[in-house]
């Protein structure tokens, strides 16, 4: 079972790199439980779906790097990668500016009988505003 759940994970995240969506998504659960809270995601494979399509529509350059995977027995699977692109759209609110982002983050997947059954990501948003170079979002701008 852990052995196919690291499989199965490496091989979505493999087509996210690949910008192909409809690879990646073929392995998840229509029901799937999808929690990206810094980004203000949560429901299902659709949502995830539309957040990456939003994630490579303006960092059309995204690579994603995996740098960790541990994989449990139970079929979870925690992976730590970095994402890594150009903006060339607006993104989350933010305008373009075509500012570099890269940014360290922690993945939890959960594999059932070959398909992910959970996808919980877990970033700094503020670090992606930081490097998207937009001001403290705590404090308004003098102007």
């Amino acid at each position: 079972m852990a052995a196919g759940a690291g499989a199965v994970v490496a091989a979505f995240l493999s087509a996210v790199a690949d910008h192909d969506l409809d690879r990646a998504f073929a392995l998840v659960a229509d029901d799937a439980d999808v929690r990206l809270p810094a980004a203000g995601v949560n429901g299902g494979a659709a949502a995830a779906r539309g957040f990456l399509h939003a994630t490579l529509t303006a960092f059309p350059d995204l690579t994603v790097r995996t740098r960790r995977t541990v994989v449990a027995r139970d079929g979870t699977v925690v992976v730590e990668l970095t994402m890594e692109g150009t903006q060339a759209g607006d993104y989350l609110g933010v305008v373009n500016q075509e500012k570099h982002l890269d940014v360290d983050e922690g993945w939890l997947f959960r594999v059932r009988d070959g398909r992910i059954t959970a996808i919980h990501g877990y970033w700094c948003q503020n670090q992606v505003y930081r490097r998207l170079a937009v001001r403290r979002l705590d404090q308004p701008a003098i102007v």
